[in-house]
Order: C-alpha cells, then sequence, then structure tokens
C-alpha cells in the first residue's frame, strides 16, 4: 500500500524575527496594549482594523467565522457593526453570547487573540456610528437582506434602486439607522498578545479573568 502524500505541502521556510516582547515592557491592561499595537499596525499594515469573528450556536456547536472590520475600541471593549437581523452571527448570539476575535498583522509578525461576551450597543451609539458611513453604505444597510436567499443579484439591486428613491431628497446625516443595524461590543474574557519569534519559539503573553468585573492577570503561555 503506497503511503498518501498531501496535495500541499508547505515547507517551514518563514522565520519570525523581527521584534521581541518582554514582560516589562507590556502594558498593564490589554485595552492599552491593544491601543499600543494597534498605532504600531495603523503605520505598517494595510487593513490593521480587519478581524476574524467567530461565533457559535448551540446546542450544536457548529462554529462559523467570517472577516469584519473593528470601528471602535473603548474601556470596555471592541465595538463592529453589522446587520443583526437574520444573518448567521445574529442567530448564532441568540443561543450563545460567547464570541471570539482574531487580529493577524503580517508585517509586524504579530496576532491578538480575544475571547469575550458580546453585547449590542445603544441606540444612540448606532445612529452616531451610522451617520459617520457613506451614503451608498446606508442604502445598503437599508437594502441587504444579509446571510438570507436572494433569487438573483438584480433583485438586490432591484431593492437598492427603491430605498435610493425612498431617501430621495433625504439629508445624509438624516438617513435613520435601521432598528436591525447597529454594533456589537466584544467584552473580553482572554486577551492574548502573540508575538512571531525564531524556531516557533514564539512570546504569547495572555491577561484572563473568569468574570468582565474581575480584574486581568496577565501570563506567559508556552508557544
Amino acid at each position: 500500500m503506497s503511503e498518501e502524500k498531501p496535495l500541499i505541502f508547505a515547507p517551514e521556510t518563514y522565520q519570525y524575527d523581527k521584534f521581541q516582547l518582554e514582560d516589562s515592557k507590556v502594558e498593564d491592561s490589554p485595552i492599552t496594549q491593544f491601543k499600543k499595537w494597534f498605532d504600531e499596525a495603523l503605520k505598517e499594515e494595510d487593513i490593521p482594523e480587519s478581524v476574524t469573528l467567530s461565533t457559535a450556536s448551540l446546542p450544536s456547536g457548529r462554529i462559523s467565522s467570517r472577516v469584519v472590520l473593528l470601528k471602535e475600541l473603548d474601556d470596555k471593549g471592541f465595538v463592529i457593526f453589522s446587520n443583526w437581523d437574520k444573518s448567521k452571527k445574529a442567530l448564532d448570539l441568540q443561543t450563545n453570547k460567547y464570541v471570539a476575535l482574531n487580529f493577524f498583522w503580517k508585517k509586524l509578525q504579530r496576532q491578538v487573540r480575544v475571547e469575550g461576551i458580546a453585547e449590542f450597543t445603544s441606540k444612540k451609539v448606532n445612529q452616531d456610528y451610522f451617520n459617520t458611513r457613506p451614503r451608498g453604505s446606508k442604502i445598503g444597510a437599508w437594502s441587504s437582506p444579509q446571510s438570507q436567499i436572494i433569487e438573483t443579484r438584480e433583485k438586490l439591486e432591484k431593492i437598492v434602486t427603491e430605498n435610493t428613491k425612498k431617501f430621495e431628497g433625504v439629508k445624509d446625516d438624516e438617513i435613520p439607522c435601521p432598528e436591525y443595524w447597529g454594533g456589537i461590543r466584544i467584552v473580553p474574557l482572554e486577551v492574548e498578545f502573540w508575538q512571531g519569534r525564531p524556531s516557533r519559539l514564539h512570546d504569547r503573553l495572555t491577561f484572563r479573568r473568569e468574570k468582565v468585573t474581575d480584574e486581568f492577570e496577565m501570563v506567559r503561555i508556552a508557544p
């Protein structure tokens, strides 16, 4: 019997050798440390705010992931905005409030992994952010039945045309935010800062807590 060979073979040639992460140089708060790294990523990366959001439905435990954009960072956590009607992630959150984020910054050889609890932001926060969006994106939010089956692309474009006419003459900052559209804040329970190092002996410093009311403890974990 012949030995099975992988269809794709990726030799280990790339080395992580740009930076190191020392305990003494990490900020006391994971939010502050993230802000520090994010500011550096803004100077080096193309879309540093892109992040993989993972959710899971219960009782099946089936996991789904998608790339979204981080739009706000506050003292409580990480905020993204989306359609929360019948999208896959919205349905997952109805059964399971726990979510995960993963940022990867290739040029800096860094990752930030977040595990936390999702909470919906207020209508004021939703409208304030919605007001900053381009007009086309606002019309798109009103038009797309996100993640639902649509017969054709033309049908979606027809809805966009109808909503474009509906809001004709309405000032950009007076287009209301749809009730089903808004933000979720991922309040972290664990935030891991991963810095690539040679020979795959990476630095991994992790902030952990059991409840959102607890203080974080920082630990170093093995690569």
